[in-house]
């Protein structure tokens, strides 16, 4: 019994040694992923449910620009629809140019942290000057308002209940911060200062049905989750400036020229883009309308936000976007003269055309009037119906950030997802479509234009599932700054692509998705009814799938453990092990080749893993095997792809 025991002693002390695999099957496979079940507000099937609800924020804003002060003084009304079940003693608002004081929180953390979210200087943020309710045609003042960093808190005298409206009007004003978090700000250029304007309101914050009020504070990389609703905004401005904002201009007559005016009507019957004004017409006084100040009027329906820009400097200039529907749509630029360079700003209208007829075709119709493209100082940002970009992007740069941006309008801004929380969700969502969209314009011309490169070589991997990176399901202001890009872009891209061509297959993968946006176009969906409508329309069980790519940090690592041959015959056929060391799994594609020239391509799904680390599969050889490859064309992410390959040993 004492020398059995050594053994056995010994057996378990070496065991660990041998014993080199990480994965578990049972846990990649556990059949408990969902936290909760289906109700009548979230379907089980990913679809909202038969009592799904969520609020209502209308808008609308009167502003003035002062550009002495770079000031801007606005009046907004919001009128904000309960639709919930419950009775709501309070409301919460979001007030973002609270972040630019210094004393914030943003400025606590992200500022003294430094990179793209910081600020290079400080402002006051809101000074609001007046707070009014009004509840059936009774105006009064709030019972109390609390404000909290980037909220504010309005306490009601009578609760509101289901199906219930009320007015709130604010007035308020801040100065343009010069650089805002690279969203907004000012950029000052030869023939004028470039105003980009966002988060330029109270708005509503969202009350919905997974965590009632959604509050957390604005501090910089989390960007936003916002309510539904109809928006009417007016920019009063100095008149020698151009002003462009989401939505219809609804006055073109009242703010360009008779000359402007004939251009603009052209340019929305042209699938060739039309100056309304050159750069040489940027200096000239008769290029813009002989009065004090001009008032734009714009409206955009079924919008979570608005943003706008202006300036003297501004060359403009559009062209038609073709929409199946019929419905007409313009594709609009505006720039500043040195922004126009080989492939420069003077191609913004062209790649905002294709960009918006590619995903309009491919996913969902484009919802808005217009999609106009900012030059300043804003390295890349989006809002419905409007985005910024550098001023200084040319050719692939300006491609890939032109596309990114309005590629945004599906992720989050027909689809609602809350960015505070799910960077992955929009950011990685919208980088995998501008793969594709890349991909398809003026046959692939910027194909390079891809921010990481090919994701699934050794390098990315390395850094991509390293110990040290982020995972994907955790809030934008968790994740470390350097690794934002790959945990909030790059990772989920790439996970999105593995599942579209190695599980699903495009056919199947493309109606899915199509299907998600079209569900949850203008609602708010959580990751999890996205994982339902991916399993439900597709028609597979992923949770293996989402528990390694989202939920946790896993890697990928299979090898070639053993090859043999049947009966020691290698005429017979042969036997080939392959192992899985890490504890992520996904199908895999073998090629084995032949000493005679012959090759096999066999492709194994990912139920071999099921029963653990371990899977032996016969092949029908009929020589030695010369070669035997994991993942031959190196479309997985292979943390070492040292050992994916066997080869006969040379005598």
């Amino acid at each position: 019994m004492k020398k059995i025991a050594l053994v056995i002693a010994s057996i378990i002390l070496l065991a660990p040694v041998f014993a080199q695999s990480k994965y578990d099957h049972k846990e990649a496979f556990h059949p408990q992923f969902y936290p909760y079940p289906g109700n009548d507000y979230r379907s089980a099937s990913g679809e909202p449910g038969p009592k799904y609800w969520q609020n209502k924020a209308d808008y609308s804003i009167n502003c003035k620009l002062d550009t002495a002060t770079h000031t801007v003084t606005g009046d907004v009304t919001i009128t904000y629809t309960n639709n919930s079940p419950d009775n709501l003693r309070f409301l919460w608002l979001q007030m973002d140019q609270n972040i630019y004081k210094k004393d914030s929180r943003g400025s606590a953390t992200t500022t003294q942290t430094g990179g793209r979210w910081a600020n290079a200087g400080f402002t006051d943020g809101y000074n609001i000057s007046n707070v009014q309710l009004e509840n059936e045609g009774v105006i009064h003042t709030p019972d109390k308002t609390i404000k909290t960093d980037t909220r504010m808190q309005l306490f009601l005298k009578d609760q509101l209940e289901k199906g219930e409206k009320v007015k709130i009007r604010i007035s308020y004003s801040f100065i343009i911060p010069e650089y805002g978090t690279d969203r907004m700000g000012r950029l000052k250029t030869k023939n004028g200062i470039v105003y980009e304007v966002a988060q330029w309101f109270p708005r509503m914050c969202v009350y919905d049905d997974i965590q009632g009020w959604n509050t957390l504070p604005y501090v910089g990389a989390g960007e936003f989750y916002l309510e539904y609703g109809d928006i009417d905004f007016s920019i009063t401005a100095p008149a020698d400036l151009i002003v462009v904002g989401s939505g219809e201009l609804l006055n073109p007559q009242e703010c360009y020229t008779a000359e402007q005016m004939k251009r603009w009507e052209a340019a929305a019957k042209s699938d060739k883009t039309v100056t309304i004004r050159s750069d040489q017409e940027v200096t000239e006084k008769n290029s813009r309308p002989k009065t004090a100040s001009t008032t734009w009027r714009f409206r955009i329906q079924n919008t979570r936000d608005v943003a706008w820009a202006a300036s003297k400097a501004f060359v403009q200039d559009a062209a038609r976007i073709n929409l199946k529907s019929g419905k007409k749509c313009m594709a609009i630029s505006v720039y500043p003269v040195e922004s126009i360079v080989k492939n420069g700003w003077q191609r913004s209208t062209e790649f905002t055309k294709a960009s918006i007829e590619h995903y309009s075709n491919k996913w969902f119709e484009y919802p808005y009037p217009a999609a106009t493209n900012v030059a300043g100082i804003v390295g890349g940002m989006e809002y419905p119906g409007i985005v910024f970009c550098s001023a200084e992007s040319s050719g692939t740069g300006l491609w890939g950030v032109t596309d990114h941006e309005f590629g945004h309008t599906w992720f989050p801004m027909i689809v609602g997802s809350n960015e505070r929380k799910y960077a992955w969700m929009d950011e990685g969502f919208n980088t995998f479509i501008n793969d594709l969209s890349t991909e398809a314009f003026n046959n692939g011309e910027f194909k390079e234009a891809s921010f990481f490169g090919d994701p699934n070589s050794s390098f990315m991997v390395k850094y991509t599932f390293g110990d040290k990176m982020d995972g994907l399901y955790n809030t934008p202001d968790v994740i470390q700054q350097d690794n934002l890009g790959i945990a909030a872009y790059m990772k989920p891209a790439q996970m999105l692509t593995a599942l579209r061509e190695l599980v699903l297959g495009k056919e199947r993968f493309d109606a899915a998705f199509a299907e998600y946006i079209r569900r949850w176009a203008f609602k708010h969906p959580t990751p999890w009814d996205f994982f339902h409508t991916m399993e439900n329309v597709a028609g597979e069980d992923l949770s293996w799938f989402w528990r390694a790519w989202v939920l946790n940090t896993w890697k990928l690592d299979m090898k070639v453990k053993e090859v043999s041959y049947i009966d020691d015959n290698a005429e017979k056929g042969s036997e080939i092990t392959i192992e899985t060391l890490e504890k992520m799994v996904m199908p895999v594609t073998v090629l084995v080749k032949e000493s005679n020239g012959k090759e096999h391509t066999i492709n194994l799904p990912v139920e071999v893993w099921q029963r653990g680390a371990e899977w032996r599969f016969t092949a029908p050889t009929t020589s030695e095997i010369k070669e035997v490859i994991l993942d031959p064309d190196k479309k997985l992410p292979e943390w070492e792809r040292s050992n994916n390959s066997w080869k006969k040993k040379a005598f």
